[in-house]
């Protein structure tokens, strides 16, 4: 009978352990459980280079939600991002979003400022003002052969 508690116990033991260890994983990933408390809104761009799904959205230089979902509107030919933003958040509907780089080259965010000249945007309202990231191979190839114009001042003496 010693034989089967002890058994019994260690088991106990290693199902306390992997359910901690289940626990650390949703929350160190930080995975939604029973919905969470956000609202998904989306925003549409000419470009999204560079953004990759859950990359950081941003407000103020707060982290406010996740890059959800990257896709293409083939009636409008424009990439659509679905944006996953906590519930306590709003962005009203004069709202811009913008693709930043974090650092010189680091990873790509998008920044709303949240505008506030007009109604809250609803969960599943779109963002129509946007700014599509600056290329910096395209600038830097531009300056290497010559596209780039410089100001033509004349110094008077």
């Amino acid at each position: 009978m010693k034989k089967y508690s002890l058994e019994t116990i260690v088991g106990i033991f290693v199902v306390i352990g992997l359910l901690c260890i289940g626990y650390m994983t949703i929350k160190l990933g930080k995975i939604p459980i029973f919905g969470g408390d956000y609202y998904f809104i989306y925003a549409r761009f000419s470009s999204v280079s560079g953004l990759r799904v859950d990359s950081p959205v941003e407000i103020n230089g707060i982290e406010v939600g996740r890059v959800e979902q990257l896709n293409i509107d083939q009636d409008k030919q424009v990439a659509m991002v679905k944006l996953r933003i906590e519930k306590d958040i709003k962005v009203y509907e004069d709202a811009i979003a913008s693709i930043k780089t974090s650092g010189l080259i680091g990873d790509k965010f998008i920044k709303i400022d949240p505008g506030g000249g007009g109604d809250i945007l609803k969960p599943g309202g779109t963002i129509t003002e946007t700014n599509s990231p600056v290329d910096v191979e395209d600038l830097i190839g531009k300056y290497v052969f010559g596209d780039i114009k410089k100001d033509d001042k004349k110094e008077t003496k």
